[in-house]
C-alpha cells in the first residue's frame, strides 16, 4: 500500500467511493452523489498547507482518501481543520484507513498552524469510532437526530484531537 498526495487523476475513483457511500450508507449525510465538476471544486479546496488529500492505493488502484477540510470559514477556527476518511468496499478491512490515518496526523502535527482536528462520525459507525479512539481522538459529545437520511433521524459523534 502507497499513500500519496492526492493527484487529478484519482478523483474519479475517490469520487466513485464517496458516492457509494451517499447512495447505499450513512458515513456521510449527503444526500445526492456528487458530481464530477463538484469534486474538481472540492480538490482545488484541498490544495494548501492545511487543507489537503492523500490518497491510499493498492496495486495501482486507488483504495481509499483522507482529507483535512475547513472546519469552518471564521477566521478564528483557522487552526482547527475536519477530518474525513472513506475506504472503498473491496478494500475494507485491510488497514487503510489505519495507514491513511497515521499518514494524515502525521502530517498535520508537523504543522505549525494546526492545532485541533475535529470528525464527525454518523452515530452507530462504530470502525470509524474506533478507529479515531485508537489514535487518540476523544469523544465531545452527540448532536441527536440532526440529519434525515435513509428513512431515519441520524446522530452524530463529534470527536478531537489536539496535535
Amino acid at each position: 500500500m502507497i499513500i500519496r498526495k492526492t493527484e487529478r487523476r484519482d478523483l474519479p475513483a475517490l469520487l466513485d467511493i464517496y458516492n457509494d457511500e451517499v447512495e447505499h450508507g450513512v458515513a456521510t449525510l449527503d444526500l445526492h452523489p456528487r458530481t464530477a465538476e463538484q469534486w474538481d471544486q472540492w480538490f482545488a479546496d484541498h490544495s494548501s498547507d492545511t487543507h489537503f488529500i492523500l490518497t491510499a492505493e493498492i496495486d495501482g488502484t486507488p483504495a481509499g482518501y483522507a482529507s483535512l477540510s475547513e472546519y469552518r470559514s471564521k477566521e478564528a477556527y483557522a487552526s482547527t481543520v475536519e477530518l474525513s476518511i472513506y475506504v472503498g468496499r473491496d478494500f475494507r478491512r485491510k488497514g487503510v484507513a489505519s495507514a491513511l490515518m497515521e499518514a494524515i496526523l502525521k502530517i498535520a502535527r508537523e504543522n505549525p498552524t494546526i492545532h485541533s482536528v475535529v470528525s464527525v462520525i454518523t452515530s452507530g459507525n462504530e470502525a470509524s469510532a474506533r478507529i479515531h479512539e485508537k489514535f487518540g481522538f476523544r469523544f465531545c459529545g452527540a448532536l441527536h437526530e440532526v440529519g434525515l437520511k435513509m428513512g431515519a433521524l441520524r446522530d452524530i459523534d463529534n470527536y478531537e484531537l489536539l496535535v
